[in-house]
C-alpha cells in the first residue's frame, strides 16, 4: 500500500513538473520562411519545441523584412529560425538595443556563402587551382558552350543581387581579357540546368552560386577564393552596382544567418528552451543533403525534419537536454 501511496505520489508530481513545464514555455509561433532551408529549421524547431519540451508550437508564413520588423514593432512572431540579419541590420540592431529581440544560435554555422563554384572533380584533378584568379588562366578547362575556344563565367538570372556582383567581378578580374565570356542563364532553372549538365557529363563548369541549397547537395562544387581580403566599402562602392566602372576584386561578404527570438517570449520560455535555441546550428552541408534529399522525394519542412530527426542523432541530441532527447525520440 506505501508502495502504491509513493508510486501514486511521484507519478502526480512528475505530471505536476511537466505541466509547470508546459505552461512556462506556452504557445510559441514560429516563422517559416518562402525557402526550402528555412521551412525544414521552422518544422525542425516545432517538433522539439512541441515533443522535447512541451511547448505548443505553430508555424506560420512570414519573409525576412516583414516578419523581423513585426517581432520588433509587435512581439509576433516569437521564433524566426532563420533570419538574414545583414538584410536589415539596422531593425535588428535597434530590436536588441530597445530590448525587444534577441539574438540566439546563429543558425547557419558557416554563413551563407554566396561566389564562384566549380565541380569538385575539377578542383580535385587541378588541386593548383584554388581562386577566381587560378581558374582564369585555364580557360580551356571551362569551356563556352557556343565557342570552345573560349572559357565561360556561368550568371545567375537579372535581378538577382549576385548577378550583378558576378558581372562586376567578371569586370575586375579582367576575365574578357583572359578569353572568357559570361554567360547569361536566364533562370534561376537554366543556372541549375547548367550545372546538372555540366556534372553528369563531368564536364567543366565556373559560375555564380549559393549555399545552402539541395543542388549543392546533390552535385560537390568546391568555392574558389578571391585572392584578396574583403573590403566592404569596395563591395558597398562598385562590386553591388551595376553602372560602376571600375570595379576591384574583392571578396564576396559572408551573410550571418541567426536566430531571432522576441524578448517576451525569451523571458518566459525558461532556460531549457533558450538554451536550446541558443544551442542549435548546423553546417551548409548539413543542410545541403537534407535540401537534396527533400527535393528528390519531393517532401515537406515537416518531413525533412522528421528525417533529420532519424538520421542525425549525433548531431541534434547535443542542442538539447537528456530528458528531451528522450521524449523526442519517443515522438518519431
Amino acid at each position: 500500500m506505501n508502495k502504491l501511496l509513493a508510486s501514486t505520489v511521484l507519478a502526480i508530481g512528475m505530471f505536476g513538473f511537466g505541466a509547470a513545464a508546459n505552461a512556462a514555455c506556452g504557445e510559441v509561433t514560429i516563422a517559416s520562411m518562402n525557402w526550402q532551408s528555412a521551412e525544414v529549421l521552422a518544422s525542425l524547431d516545432k517538433f522539439i519545441l512541441t515533443n522535447g519540451y512541451g511547448c505548443s508550437a505553430n508555424v506560420i508564413v512570414g519573409d525576412t523584412v516583414p516578419t523581423i520588423t513585426s517581432m520588433v514593432e509587435k512581439g509576433q512572431p516569437d521564433v524566426a529560425p532563420e533570419g538574414w540579419v545583414d538584410l536589415l541590420p539596422e531593425v535588428v540592431s535597434r530590436g536588441i538595443s530597445e530590448g525587444k529581440l534577441v539574438g540566439a544560435a546563429v543558425a547557419l554555422s558557416d554563413g551563407a556563402v554566396q561566389g564562384w563554384w566549380i565541380p569538385k572533380y575539377v578542383a580535385d584533378a587541378h588541386p593548383d587551382i584554388k581562386t577566381i584568379q587560378d581558374a582564369l588562366k585555364h580557360p580551356e578547362l571551362f569551356p563556352d558552350p557556343e565557342d570552345k575556344s573560349k572559357g565561360a563565367v556561368t550568371n545567375g538570372p537579372q535581378g538577382w543581387g549576385g548577378t550583378v556582383a558576378t558581372t562586376q567581378f567578371y569586370k575586375a578580374y579582367g576575365a574578357e581579357k583572359a578569353k572568357f565570356t559570361l554567360v547569361d542563364t536566364g533562370s534561376a532553372a537554366g543556372l541549375d540546368g547548367s550545372i546538372a549538365k555540366a556534372y553528369e557529363r563531368k564536364q567543366g563548369w565556373m559560375g555564380y552560386y549559393w549555399a545552402p541549397t539541395a543542388l549543392l547537395g546533390k552535385y560537390e562544387m568546391v568555392k574558389l577564393g578571391h585572392g584578396v581580403p574583403a573590403d566592404a566599402a569596395e563591395w558597398k562602392r562598385c562590386n553591388t552596382v551595376a553602372d560602376c566602372k571600375d570595379p576591384k576584386p574583392n571578396d564576396w561578404p559572408k551573410d550571418k544567418v541567426q536566430t531571432l527570438v522576441t524578448k517576451k517570449f525569451a523571458d518566459k520560455a525558461g532556460a531549457d528552451v533558450m538554451g536550446y535555441l541558443n544551442k542549435r546550428s548546423w553546417s551548409n552541408a548539413t543542410v545541403n543533403k537534407l535540401m537534396a534529399w527533400m527535393t528528390d522525394n519531393q517532401s515537406t519542412g515537416d518531413d525533412g525534419a522528421k528525417y533529420f530527426l532519424k538520421n542525425n542523432a549525433d548531431l541534434w541530441t547535443p542542442w538539447v537536454s537528456p530528458e528531451a532527447a528522450t521524449k523526442i525520440k519517443a515522438a518519431l
